[in-house]
């Protein structure tokens, strides 16, 4: 799954052209290298660093969503790694 749409079925991100967006302004890293394209794919298992708002978040993958569901969906398929 792309790295955009990845972000928007676990909604952290509204739309997934802001995903997109964010991807390519190199906000994002994924197993510590910097993403520069939103067409990156992405596996279970991986790393994901970002900013949201002030603060930087850093979650593990744990399944793939198949859509845009609830937040409680969403949020089983990823873990906040401190």
């Amino acid at each position: 799954m792309r790295i955009d749409r990845l972000l928007f079925f676990l909604r952290f991100a509204k739309s997934r052209t802001l995903a997109q967006s964010w991807a390519e302004a190199g906000h994002i890293r994924v197993n510590g290298r910097r993403v520069e394209k939103g067409s990156l794919f992405i596996a279970v298992g991986d790393v994901i660093t970002m900013p949201i708002g002030e603060v930087v978040i850093t979650l593990k993958l744990l399944s793939m969503p198949f859509r845009r569901g609830p937040a409680c969906e969403a949020q089983l398929c990823y873990q906040i790694i401190d």
